[in-house]
């Protein structure tokens, strides 16, 4: 099967698929409950976990179903989350062919992964495994902005991301204008924090962003040095010692149109 990835998604998260599953950050337990009680889903219900990674939102939808399976496109992360999670049905596939028949599937979930793919095809796609009513769900992590020290991070890798597919740019929302496909049902926000050391919830967290993780070894342990710096003059913590690091999670609740 052909592999439509984004280059800096291939290099970047081949190079560090086990420093992802390490040092990214968990997901808010309250969207267990979203789950269930506002989508209804329960333990005979087909969830697929879509650009699954090395699994990191698996134990969320494992809460909800007995009936899952991760779809991730690179090799490495799949390896990862094969180690992770081996009970768990996963396919090496793209989101512009999936390997499931027309209408089989109750929900679809991405998590941290659409704006990779946020195309025509993808949701094309997504519509054709979907059951009538079926539920598309896009979740994502974000670093708080609204703390100083956070923002000191943010504005140091910045100018790094180029043209990277991102979530904050807004980019992906555009594939959902003039389509006939899906209905946007809601939009949920969370907090939750982060905690462990600043070496790992911090400077690894950050090394293991796409863009930064594609730049060359020495520039990276640079950035790790200024990401610790950071937190150094604001909070006066070494990297040893431990941090909560904020974060605002975006739960997007899109609805299966029937054509």
């Amino acid at each position: 099967m052909a592999q439509r990835i984004h280059p800096t998604a291939q290099q970047g998260f081949s190079q560090v698929a086990q420093l992802y599953q390490q040092a990214r950050p968990d997901y808010p337990q309250a969207l267990v409950d979203w789950m269930r009680h506002d989508l209804f889903l329960d333990q005979e219900t087909h969830l697929v976990d879509l650009g699954a990674g090395t699994g990191k939102f698996l134990p969320y939808l494992k809460q909800v179903s007995h009936h899952l399976t991760a779809v991730e496109p690179v090799s490495e992360m799949l390896e990862e989350l094969k180690l992770k999670f081996p009970d768990v049905h996963r396919v090496q596939a793209d989101s512009q062919e999936l390997p499931f028949v027309s209408q089989s599937i109750d929900a679809i979930f991405c998590a941290q992964a659409f704006h990779w793919f946020a195309d025509q095809s993808t949701l094309q796609e997504v519509h054709r495994v979907l059951k009538n009513g079926g539920h598309f769900c896009l979740i994502w992590n974000q670093r708080d902005l609204n703390v100083d020290w956070v923002m000191a991070l943010n504005n140091l890798i910045t100018p790094y991301e180029g043209t990277t597919p991102r979530y904050h740019s807004g980019d992906w929302k555009k594939v959902f204008e003039k389509q006939n496909l899906f209905r946007l049902k809601s939009v949920k926000v969370f907090s939750f924090l982060h905690q462990g050391t600043v070496e790992n919830v911090v400077s690894k967290r950050l090394l293991s962003t796409s863009f930064i993780a594609t730049l060359p070894i020495e520039e990276q342990q640079g950035l790790k040095q200024r990401f610790e710096q950071v937190i150094f003059e604001h909070l006066g913590k070494g990297p040893q010692d431990n941090i909560e690091f904020p974060y605002i999670t975006y739960a997007y609740h899109f609805k299966r149109l029937t054509l």
